[in-house]
């Protein structure tokens, strides 16, 4: 699995000069993003590193992992409308705050767009259909 991710790291991703609604279209809604993301774990990069991975389950629930981090369970809900779009919210466990993204659709799968805060966006480098693997607590450390 190590393999694969730094495989995946050396994948060189398009970069985003240009807002991705220039290149990407429209964000999707909530719909969109549900039928694409159900059921499949997606891995996000920024800028040719991976960032981590999401699994998408039903009921908008998720589990996400930083790369070499301990898996958050959360959820996403449809958020307000940004300026040039619907925006799809997650909140996670380990944390109160809910945090915007905006979603689109490329040619390589999911562009994901920080709403809120500096110029984040993630591009789906791989999808699987399995789970993520989660490991329990350390126990006896």
């Amino acid at each position: 699995m190590k393999r694969i991710v730094l495989a995946l790291c050396l994948i060189p991703l398009p970069a985003l000069a240009d807002p991705p609604s220039a290149q990407l279209g429209a964000p999707l809604s909530a719909t969109q993003f549900e039928a694409y993301a159900i059921g499949k774990t997606l891995t996000y990069a920024e800028g040719g590193q991976v960032w981590g991975q999401e699994e998408y389950l039903p009921d908008h629930q998720v589990v996400w992992a930083f790369t070499d981090q301990p898996c958050q369970y959360g959820t996403w809900t449809e958020g307000p409308a940004a300026g040039n779009g619907p925006q799809i919210c997650f909140v996670y466990s380990d944390s109160p705050e809910q945090n915007c993204w905006q979603f689109y659709l490329g040619t390589a799968g999911l562009v994901a767009v920080y709403i809120g805060g500096g110029p984040t966006a993630l591009s789906e480098v791989a999808q699987t259909n399995a789970p993520m693997q989660c490991p329990g607590p350390r126990v006896g450390v």
